[in-house]
């Protein structure tokens, strides 16, 4: 239990001035003894004592209904609000997970694939007297031979190989780039709290909308009652992700600081 609710649950006799007050009076008229001036302005300060009281007890009274079921329900809300967002956070990065892994097997694919090709039939070498013999093809060299039969022919095929695979890769490349880019964006929902009851929330208002940014789009807003009078500035946006961040648009905003006390993040969801 807070100190506050402890105060107002305290059963504190408040009224005790008034009954003192009034038994003295009692007994004043009994006994006859007139009220001189000096008791009456004794008597004006224990009011004034008891006014105080009354004040401070509505006070109390006030803070300790601040805490109703009805800011309970909203603090549930933003709660449940949270973990919905939790799970879809989860749910991007499961997704780009996958696509990450469907791209790596793409570029094995595409890095084995000159391996497979047929190499080009050896070109057969005549000699003088007009008869040909077939030329020999690059062969893998084992460990045990020696450095006399490695095959000095086999250039040409790593070239085609290099060429095929490049271009390829370049085909690749360019078919990746035809594909449009996924722009990601989340909405916003602000909570723009003034200085008092006395702040202009239209100029508020427009203040807040005022600050503009590539990739910022702002949406409705309300005015939502505090308490004591105060009203906030409820407002929503749109915003790319890779442009604008809820730090820049706090930053920004507080920069009115005529107007703007704080400004808080109600809600953020991904679109």
């Amino acid at each position: 239990m807070s100190t506050v609710d402890f105060l107002a649950q305290e059963k504190i006799w408040f009224d005790k001035p008034r009954y003192d007050e009034a038994e003295r009076r009692f007994y004043e008229r009994m006994n006859g003894s007139p009220q001189n001036a000096q008791d009456v302005g004794a008597n004006t300060i224990l009011q004034d004592i008891a006014r105080a009281r009354e004040n401070i007890q509505k006070s109390l009274a006030g803070s300790a209904s601040s805490n109703s079921p009805a800011d309970q329900g909203e603090l549930v809300c933003r709660i449940q609000s949270l973990e919905l967002e939790n799970q879809s956070l989860h749910k991007v990065v499961e997704d780009l997970r996958s696509a990450l892994s469907k791209l790596e097997c793409r570029v094995a694919v595409l890095e084995k694939s000159p391996a497979s090709v047929a190499p080009a039939p050896s070109p057969s070498v005549p000699y003088t007297n007009g008869t040909t013999v077939q030329q020999k093809t690059s062969a893998p060299v084992k460990e045990d031979e020696d450095d006399d039969d490695i095959d000095l022919f086999g250039s040409d095929e790593d070239e085609e190989a290099e060429k095929l695979k490049e271009q390829r890769l370049k085909e690749y490349a360019e078919r990746k780039a035809k594909k449009p880019a996924i722009i990601a964006k989340s909405s916003i929902l602000l909570d723009v709290k003034p200085w008092d009851d006395e702040t202009d929330m239209a100029k508020l208002e427009e203040c807040v909308r005022s600050v503009q940014a590539d990739g910022l789009l702002w949406g409705m807003s309300k005015l939502v009652p505090v308490g004591y009078g105060i009203k906030k500035l409820q407002i929503a946006c749109v915003v790319e992700d890779d442009k604008v961040g809820t730090d820049l648009l706090e930053e920004e905003i507080t920069k009115f600081e005529d107007y703007v006390q704080s400004v808080d993040v109600a809600a953020f969801n991904k679109i």
